[in-house]
């Protein structure tokens, strides 16, 4: 078989690795695997190697983050000229699958090629954790970790100044990033995307820690819906999603805590950097283990499905079912855990 490879959305520590054990493994069964660079934009132009990929060109991505193949946000289903040329070069190209290694959007439109007769196969990446039918995302550890490392070092600053300091994290529509950094770095509030912001709230736990100890961490996602701010203008990405660079919801917070609370405060915001970086062990196994399967679907010829861990077992699931409703924090996890940031 000839198989074309993609990675698309934004970038995160374990999709080479992931990449490397799809290519391996088609390479034991047989198959050539041929790099289509830049997601689906390398559909569109396309950008497509002429020779396929060795294991060489493989072997070493172990241990490399972000994505050899590079990436993209476009979104062809936008544009009937680009989803016309996405098919035309699958055709061209004699391509007998697609692996789309992503998150919801790249799988989405994955899923949607599928419906039209092509034949692809779905690897889930992201660092928000929020794709369903699966129970964790490769990219999601590396960028808690990341987290958990500028809160220990921002509560160094903020112990000796006797300040509060609110972290922006990634998460657009679920706070798992958040969550797990806050809990993991032993943050005194957190604010997710989906619990409503209480501002009274907020404040009264923040002046209970910083009574006790004169500092004060906040952990917040940056999907968070911040209190009278209108966004009906916001810009949209190809996907339809508003561009979050602009919301400055780190800073945000932090004014409205010290016009509050009159303590000091400041933001800090981790951003790209947790896009960045070698990916930790627990991804560099769950995307190894995450290609090969993927690889085996397409040996098996077992498309439109989405390669999942479940409990500790590699399955596989329905594209479709996987991107159709994002994976949110249960009110029930929030609640259990909230004891922590009520100290």
């Amino acid at each position: 078989m000839k198989i074309g490879i993609l990675t698309g959305g934004g970038d995160c520590p374990g999709l080479n690795p992931a990449v490397r054990g799809f290519v391996i493994k088609s390479i034991e069964y047989g198959h050539t695997v041929y790099a289509i660079r830049e997601g689906w934009r390398g559909l569109v132009k396309p950008i497509i190697d002429e020779a396929p990929l060795t294991l060489n060109d493989v072997d070493e991505l172990i241990y490399r983050g972000g994505t050899a193949l590079r990436s993209s946000r476009t979104n062809p289903y936008k544009d009937p000229a680009q989803l016309q040329a996405v098919k035309d070069n699958i055709k061209a190209h004699g391509f007998d699958a697609i692996g789309a290694f992503g998150g919801e959007d790249t799988l989405g439109v994955a899923s949607k090629l599928y419906k039209d007769g092509f034949n692809t196969v779905g690897c889930p990446k992201t660092m928000d954790n929020d794709l369903s039918e699966t129970d964790y995302t490769f990219g999601f550890d590396s960028a808690v970790g990341v987290n958990v490392d500028a809160i220990d070092r921002l509560r160094d600053t903020a112990r000796s100044h006797m300040r509060v300091i609110v972290l922006e994290v990634m998460g657009r529509h679920a706070g798992w990033v958040a969550l797990h950094s806050a809990i993991a770095g032993g943050a005194d509030a957190v604010l997710l995307p989906e619990i409503p912001m209480n501002v009274d709230e907020l404040c009264e736990q923040v002046q209970r820690a910083y009574d006790r100890k004169k500092y004060a961490i906040v952990v917040a996602s940056e999907g968070v819906e911040l209190p009278d701010t209108d966004e009906s203008e916001a810009t949209l990405d190809a996907f339809g999603h508003v561009n979050l660079s602009n919301r400055a919801v780190g800073e945000t917070i932090a004014k409205i805590i010290e016009e509050r609370t009159k303590l000091e405060t400041r933001s800090a915001v981790t951003g790209h950097i947790q896009r960045g970086g070698a990916p930790t062990a627990f991804d560099r196994v769950l995307a190894s283990r995450l290609g090969v399967r993927a690889a085996q679907c397409v040996h098996e010829g077992d498309f439109g499905k989405m390669v999942a861990l479940r409990g500790t077992d590699i399955v596989t699931a329905p594209i479709e079912a996987a991107v159709g409703t994002l994976k949110v924090i249960p009110v029930e996890l929030y609640e259990q855990v909230k004891t922590l940031f009520s100290k």
